[in-house]
């Protein structure tokens, strides 16, 4: 599959054809980095793969900002260097300004949502343009009105005896984030404002990005809350917790590692040190068992991703929308260098086991790979390959 020319937005999808759990359809890269007029279906497991220097890495950076920008996070946190992500094509305009721009539509209850930002980033970090819209119109749009002030001018649908509210919205957040707190839901007009925003930041925020590192995984860690890190760092604490809380998920991790790890895996376990720390253990049968810090680099890839996918976002160091039940919840994996260390009979085990729990809908999986596990990939069931054009 290759990318999207940008172009018309498909019709929205009739009421009855809309999820009830919100989902990220796209992802655009206007203008960001490397990427120009670049956009990216997203299905429920999506790997990005092309040549060096075609944007894989970019595109889920892309992704992460967007995400951590609806959880709340101020722009510069973002962002900390914002110009790496202009342009080099991108030109100053007569008052020196450059700046990128990125955004995504949303399918879900409120119908198909988009949303587009303008990000300002030279001479100072600031958004100066959002729009959140919906297959009627625009719902939310804000722009720069005066560069002396720290403030955007916003606008949003109100259907009521004013057709339109407008008041000042802080330039170092998503507007789209702050509705919640300022629309009150009095019309009908505030109410399709609230569904669609509330709709786009579900769909974002919950968001894990995971790149497990082999040798912070090797060793004993001190026992904590048994969610899960972004560098599996912790694994020997998780499989404590999820061993003894949820036999079911337990289970499928340790047929995951018997087909994935060299020899048979008949359970994973974590013991408990006399200096109090936790230490994962590989059982291989009856009085056998190995250590998960003499594994390869491989086998504990493997492993820490297979744990991510298995975990659910309430066993994740990750932001879940507690406001929101769980059943309308999904969290979003990132996985840059999904097949890094991995041989293709791992990379063929772990897409397999990636399509059959996105299939559930309550995990994405938004990954790169390179081309030999892309090729493998356009052979599985279940899952989108996007191949990016350098």
């Amino acid at each position: 599959m290759t990318v999207i020319p940008q172009g018309k937005t498909a019709p929205p999808p009739s009421r009855a054809a809309r999820p009830a759990r919100p989902r990220v359809g796209e992802a655009r890269l206007d203008a960001f980095a490397s990427h120009r007029r670049t956009v990216i279906p997203l299905g429920p497991l999506t790997l990005l793969t092309g040549g060096s220097g075609s944007g894989k890495s970019t595109a889920l950076r892309g992704y992460e900002a967007l995400a951590r920008l609806a959880a709340g996070d101020q722009l510069e946190e973002v962002f900390p260097d914002p110009a790496a992500w202009v342009p080099e094509w991108a030109g100053a305009d007569a008052q020196g300004r450059r700046g990128f721009r990125l955004g995504c539509t949303v399918d879900g209850p409120a119908g198909r949502v988009r949303l587009d930002l303008a990000v300002q980033a030279e001479p100072a970090l600031r958004i100066v343009g959002e729009r959140l819209a919906d297959h009627e119109g625009t719902l939310l749009s804000t722009a720069l009105r005066d560069p002396r002030r720290a403030t955007v001018q916003a606008a949003w649908h109100t259907a009521g005896t004013v057709p339109v509210t407008r008041a000042p919205f802080p330039g170092d957040r998503l507007g789209t984030a702050l509705l919640p707190l300022r629309v009150a839901g009095t019309t009908d007009g505030e109410l399709r404002v609230l569904a669609a925003a509330e709709q786009v930041v579900v769909a974002l925020r919950s968001v894990f990005v995971c790149d497990p590192l082999p040798e912070r995984m090797r060793a004993a860690v001190q026992a904590g809350d048994g969610r899960l890190t972004s560098d599996c760092g912790n694994l020997a604490e998780v499989l404590d917790r999820t061993r003894t809380l949820c036999a079911r998920r337990h289970a499928r991790l340790v047929a995951g590692a018997d087909t994935g790890c060299v020899g048979p895996v008949t359970g994973l376990s974590a013991e408990r040190l006399a200096d109090g720390t936790v230490r994962a253990r590989m059982d291989r049968g009856p009085g056998r068992g190995t250590p998960l810090g003499r594994l390869g680099d491989g086998e504990l890839r493997y492993l820490g991703l297979t744990l991510a996918l298995l975990t659910g976002s309430q066993a994740m160091a990750s932001d879940p929308h507690t406001e929101v039940p769980s059943a309308m919840q999904a969290v979003t994996v990132l996985a840059d260098g999904l097949d890094r260390n991995l041989d293709t009979r791992q990379i063929r085990e772990l897409l397999t086991l990636a399509a059959a729990v996105c299939a559930g809908g309550h995990t994405r999986l938004l990954g790169t790979v390179g081309e030999a596990a892309a090729d493998a990939a356009r052979e599985a069931a279940g899952v989108t390959v996007v191949d990016l054009a350098p």
